[in-house]
């Protein structure tokens, strides 16, 4: 398996398969032809689909130049490979083609050539899940243990980026109003229930605080703010609004925080590696399901489980989410996305705490549910995989005025 630092990724939203990566590929593009005379950039399938939503165009430009870069889209071909697909062409001063070049945006910002080449490193020796548990139970070791071990130290380093990152965005999304832009009339709503949050009750100004971190980062992830991919742009809300939250409940050091920040990118780099964390491919059940099986991971530890409870907390948190469609409303990082953030968060804590109260024991295996969400997302019609065809994206053609969502 890859590092969890390509789990983990710093940059701008709204988008890591539709704005990260396509700015990624550019930017290496132009490095290998910067005497290009003229870019052009053939989008296909979910990129083409849902490119304008996500700022695809607008993050190829701003690499390749507006008025050198010809963006052709083409949604109705979708690469068997997978179905982001871009091509880049560049062209000399006499119309002559300099060389191209297919890439795909796979899913969290990652870029891969195809089947035979991707940017995977081999950073662990095991790949899945079980061979993980077995090795642990061999050694005694934890799940951070286990990351510092493959990794090396200079991993807490690099995490301490990611928890200062998410909490920035956590700081900046309670303290910014105002509609977000994209024309669906949604006005951010995370200083709201932060501040009612704190004249209400202790339970209810919880529920509040825990709420109001989930929209803060996916409010400015929908407004292309600087956000960590945990395991995607579009689900970038759930682990940070977990461990803010826990630490400041449980008054866990910045260190614990870290601890379990590792931990939960291990489980996110199991399902990256043997599954998929792409919408495109999978639907939403890759890019929240999994966020919430990552932050699940992690408040159980926080919350002292033993290895096994935290491979159920994980399990059980993806195994609800199994089916989940990825179908954003005029291709928008917005809606349902911010909402579900929110709502992955709340289900992430209600499963660490299930877990807790039980020995660990259960029926269906991380592992196993991988696999189920993995065929669950080939079964799933096009039309529910981020191609804005179909559910909520075909219902709202036309954005309600004064929406509350």
């Amino acid at each position: 398996m890859d590092t969890i630092r390509h789990l983990y990724r710093i940059g701008h939203g709204p988008s890591s398969s539709h704005t990260m990566a396509p700015r990624r590929a550019a930017e290496m593009f132009k490095a290998r032809y910067p005497d290009a005379e003229h870019y052009t950039v053939v989008l296909y399938g979910s990129l083409a689909a849902t490119g304008k939503g996500h700022l695809t165009d607008k993050a190829i430009y701003e690499v390749l130049g507006k008025k050198k870069t010809e963006i052709i889209w083409k949604p109705d071909y979708v690469p068997a490979f997978h179905p982001n697909g871009m091509e880049f062409s560049a062209w000399d001063g006499q119309k002559q083609l300099i060389n191209k070049w297919m890439v795909y945006s796979v899913g969290g910002g990652a870029l891969s050539e195809g089947p035979q080449d991707s940017e995977v490193g081999l950073f662990y020796p095991h790949r899945n899940m079980a061979e993980i548990m077995a090795h642990l139970q061999r050694t005694g070791k934890s799940f951070w243990e286990y990351v510092e071990d493959c990794e090396g130290k200079g991993i807490w380093d690099y995490l301490r980026e990611v928890q200062k990152t998410m909490y920035a965005a956590i700081d900046r999304g309670i303290n910014r109003e105002g509609v977000i832009p994209g024309g669906l009339g949604i006005s951010r709503k995370a200083p709201i229930y932060f501040r009612r949050g704190r004249l209400m009750n202790p339970t209810m100004a919880s529920v509040g605080r825990l709420t109001s971190y989930a929209l803060a980062v996916s409010e400015e992830n929908a407004t292309g703010g600087l956000v960590v991919t945990a395991p995607t742009c579009g689900s970038s809300g759930v682990v940070p609004a977990i461990i803010r939250y826990l630490q400041e409940n449980l008054n866990h050091s910045d260190e614990t925080i870290l601890k379990a920040l590792a931990t939960a990118g291990l489980f996110g780099n199991v399902v990256k590696h043997n599954g998929s964390i792409s919408g495109a491919e999978v639907g939403c059940q890759g890019e929240v399901g999994v966020a919430a099986a990552m932050a699940a991971a992690a408040a159980a530890q926080l919350y002292s489980c033993s290895v096994r409870q935290i491979e159920y907390a994980a399990e059980m948190a993806l195994e609800h989410d199994l089916g989940l469609t990825c179908d954003p409303v005029h291709g928008l990082v917005q809606v349902p996305c911010i909402e579900r953030n929110a709502f992955a968060a709340g289900t992430a804590i209600y499963v660490a705490e299930y877990v807790s109260f039980t020995d660990g024991s259960h029926l269906v295996s991380f592992d196993q549910v991988v696999e189920v969400m993995m065929q669950t997302g080939v079964d799933m019609p096009s039309l529910y995989r981020e191609t804005s065809e179909g559910g909520l994206a075909k219902f709202f053609k036309t954005p309600k005025k004064n929406s509350s969502e």
